[in-house]
Order: C-alpha cells, then structure tokens, then sequence
C-alpha cells in the first residue's frame, strides 16, 4: 500500500441512463475489461469496483447499472437503486450521456445528486457520432449554465478520444490519503462473479432485443485445480419458449455462447477452462425479490 504523503486516493462513481457507455468507459480508463458490455440497455445489473492505480493517484471506481424509468419490475427497481446509491458517498461523480441526448431521465437522475457536492464531471460521450459537430459547443455551454458541473468533457470511450483529459481532472479532485488497493489490482469481483458475467454478456449477444432481461447466470460449480478450472453454470430463463431460443437448434446457440464464453475466462483466468452449461425456467424470477435475493442481488 501506498503510504507517503503525497499519496492521493478516491472514489469514483460513473452513473448515467441505460445504454450510455458507462463500463466501455471504465474498462477504457483502466485499459482492460472488467466490466461486460453490450448494445443493449441494461447490460449492466450490479455495481463494480474498477481501480487505476498510477503515480501517486489511486482512483477506484464504481459502474454501476444504468437508471431507466419506463420498467417496474423488481429487477428494474434493484438496478435504479443501485445506481442511486452510487452517487452518495463518493469523491466524484461522473455523469455520463450519449452524445447530444439530454432527456427527462438524465433530468430526474440529476436532482438525486446532493446538492452540496461539487465534484461532479459531466462526460459527453460517442462525440464520434456526433454528426452535427458545430452544435457541440452551444450544448455543452447551455448544460453548463443549466447544471452545476464541475467540468464539462467531451470524449469517446470507444475510440478512446480525450481519456487523457478526464483522467487528469479526476486526479486534480481526489482526496489525500494512502492507497486503498494494491497497485497490480484492477477489479474487486470474485472469479466466480466474473465468470457469471462473463457468459452472461455472450447470451445477450447473440439473442433478440427482449430476451437479455429475462437471462440471468448462476455459477453452481468452480473448481480450480492444477492445470484446469471447472465452471457449471446454469442460465435461468422465464419461459420454456425463451429456453428453446437460447438453447438453439439441436443446441447451436448454447454451444455458440459456451465456446465464446470459454476463451474469454481461459484469457481472464488465465487458465484452460471446462465450462458445461445448462438452461432452466424460473419463472418470473425478474420480477419476485425473494427469488432475486437468492439469485445473488444484493436486495439490502
């Protein structure tokens, strides 16, 4: 651990609407994914700690689920909690939108941030989208005069365009204080979390718009021994139809989402992995809090 005096060390949550970019940028600032991604919204369910440790600065940071307002189920309830939680108690505050996009949720997740914090950095994410580049500075000079952000930063986390600049702000702002973590540590998730999520982002990819948010992963069995690491894990559908579409013909789909599954833990884990897989139907286990709870979401 870090200990000298010049050692500065913070927390740093990034929150922002579904679908934002929020974990492309923490696992671009960190240079290394921790956090599963997607196209679709919500990928996101649970809050992670990534941590940058560089120079004297140590900066850990919290992605955590994107806030949606048009879904009432107890999942969707978890995951705005969370990510409400998220803006209390923190050193700064990354806000986080998609290009031009400033919507009513952006409004409603706004008033939730206390009114005396003054460490919050709004961040304008996908400016490689951004078609209309002359409406860039109007934008951000009108959110400025409308909002009480502490900087105001326009990057992309995909292309990473203007890391550089966010990451020397955010250690302008960190508090004093000996490191935390130590500095080879880029995540604090368990193996076994990190393999759930990992197979989870592999069945989003390859399934339609509706079904990502009725799959949720269970790891039941993870064996590390001398050469190999054993993984069975069971993904959980609501329906026996949407079982039949993640199992796929004669069980194409699931042997697509294992083998993809497999070379990223055998890269992360750094290990040869046996992974089986099975699908099962729970249903409405999205929407009932006492099936949630055992499923691994922190209800408190």
């Amino acid at each position: 651990m870090k200990s000298e005096s010049k050692a500065k060390s913070g927390y740093v949550s990034i929150v922002g609407r579904t679908n934002v970019g929020k974990s492309t940028l923490l696992n671009s600032l960190l240079g290394q994914k921790v956090s599963i991604t997607s196209r679709k919204p919500q990928t996101t369910r649970h809050k992670l700690l990534g941590i940058k440790t560089y120079k004297e600065f140590q900066m850990i940071f919290i992605d955590t689920p994107g806030f949606h307002l048009d879904h009432k189920r107890a999942l969707n309830n978890y995951m705005n909690k969370v990510a409400s939680s998220a803006m209390k108690g923190v050193d700064v505050l990354i806000y986080v939108i998609d290009g031009l996009n400033w919507t009513e949720e952006d409004k409603q997740l706004m008033e939730q941030i206390p009114q005396d914090f003054t460490s919050s950095i709004l961040v304008i994410n996908k400016i490689d989208k951004i078609k209309e580049k002359d409406s860039l500075l109007p934008f951000i000079d009108e959110l400025s005069k409308s909002y009480r952000f502490s900087e105001i930063v326009p990057l992309s986390a995909l292309k990473k365009q203007n890391l550089d600049i966010l990451l020397k702000i955010i250690s302008s702002r960190l508090p004093k204080g000996s490191h935390i973590y130590p500095k080879d540590q880029i995540a604090d998730t368990t193996e076994r979390f990190l393999a759930s999520e990992i197979i989870r982002e592999k069945c989003i990819t390859r399934v339609g718009d509706e079904l990502p948010y009725r799959i949720t992963v269970s790891i039941e069995k993870y064996k590390e021994e001398k050469s190999i690491t054993h993984i069975d894990a069971t993904l959980y559908v609501e329906k026996k139809s949407q079982k039949g579409i993640l199992i796929g013909e004669k069980g194409s789909r699931l042997k697509a989402i294992g083998t993809a599954a497999r070379i990223d833990l055998e890269r992360n884990l750094e290990s040869k992995v046996m992974l089986k897989l099975w699908v099962k139907v729970k249903s409405g286990w999205s929407d009932n809090e006492a099936m949630l709870s055992t499923m691994g979401y922190d209800l408190g």
